[in-house]
């Protein structure tokens, strides 16, 4: 995927599941949401699996450990080794090993997630600043984490010690809403110090770099729920993405999404890997996809037509998307979404 303006989703006379390698599978919003598995998930990936494809789990959340977040996948069905999952913990030891000295001491504001990688890493795990860190990371700790450790980080970067973020997402899908996430708390550290952390997460660099040594895929479909994070990363990482409205994202963002967060497919959830993708077609002063046709109004996306509504958001994509060209459309859907049910 080159690193341009998209217009409209693309097609795929594939099923996705065999026109790439690798599946980089998001996990909050994609495959569970409060640790139960989202309808469809489950048979999806069973089936695309047994058809060759490699799955891999990459998450931004950096609580859990790889062998965790693999026992827990496993037990809602979904056999996985802890090889199978990339967290940004991994991504971000990586990034503070190559700056500090082996064995260096680094203050972890997170779980365990964070302590194995450093670990993993060869870096000592501490949890004061007074204990004389080389850096400082800080990782979702979960809803339990005590404001204190914001404290304990805050003293350490305000004496100057590098600061590390695995990912800075402002929230966390959860079983009964969105919640507040890494981002939110990294936000509390950058109040108290005016300092700006390195972040490995999704969108960025890092976390690309470490999917792709980890997994070593040669054409990887990245499949999130996150504009961005999950979209924005693979364009980032010249890849191709899947868009599954399970998530945090409604119609209404993806409409209004610039460049660099547009995905190459919209479906509605994981059945989406075992599909082709319909062709986004200009009629006219339009587009058409399935039986729905869209255009841009002077003022509004106009939608006319019928069948399957995820046919009618792909059409207004394209509408959206070349009308506003490099931008952000702000061109009013609603209406149009309302039609379609989203």
């Amino acid at each position: 995927m080159s690193q341009t303006a998209r217009t409209r989703p693309e097609a795929s006379e594939q099923a996705l599941s065999e026109a790439y390698d690798t599946a980089l599978l998001d996990l909050d919003g994609v495959v569970y949401a409060g640790g139960n598995a989202i309808a469809h998930a489950v048979a999806s990936l069973g089936t695309a699996r047994s058809g060759g494809l490699h799955l891999a789990y990459v998450t931004n959340n950096a609580l859990r450990t790889p062998d965790a977040v693999a026992e827990h996948l496993s037990e809602l069905g979904i056999p996985t080794g802890a090889d199978d999952v990339i967290t940004s913990a991994q991504a971000v030891a990586r990034l503070i090993s190559e700056q500090v000295p082996a064995g260096a001491r680094v203050l972890v504001i997170g779980g365990d997630g964070l302590r194995v990688a450093l670990r993993e890493r060869g870096l000592e795990p501490v949890e004061s600043a007074d204990e004389d860190p080389a850096a400082v990371v800080q990782g979702f700790g979960g809803p339990d984490l005590p404001w204190g450790r914001f404290a304990e980080a805050s003293y350490a970067v305000a004496r100057g010690v590098p600061w590390f973020a695995s990912n800075t997402d402002l929230t966390i899908p959860s079983a009964r809403g969105i919640a507040p996430g890494n981002g939110a708390a990294v936000e509390v550290v950058r109040i108290a110090t005016g300092a700006e952390p390195q972040v490995a997460g999704k969108p960025l660099p890092p976390m690309h770099r470490e999917t792709i040594l980890r997994t070593g895929a040669k054409r990887p479909l990245v499949v999130g729920d996150r504009l961005d994070t999950d979209i924005e990363g693979a364009f980032n990482g010249e890849v191709d993405s899947l868009l599954v409205l399970t998530g945090v994202t409604d119609g209404a963002q993806l409409l209004a999404a610039p460049p660099q967060h547009r995905p190459t497919y919209v479906d509605a959830d994981l059945r989406g890997l075992l599909t082709g993708q319909p062709e986004v077609v200009e009629e006219g002063d339009g587009f058409r996809c399935g039986g729905w046709t869209a255009q841009a109004g002077s003022e509004h996306l106009e939608l006319a037509g019928d069948g399957e509504a995820l046919d009618g958001l792909r059409a207004l994509c394209a509408a959206a998307w070349t009308a506003a060209g490099d931008g952000t459309c702000e061109l009013d859907g609603g209406k149009a979404l309302a039609r379609l049910g989203l």
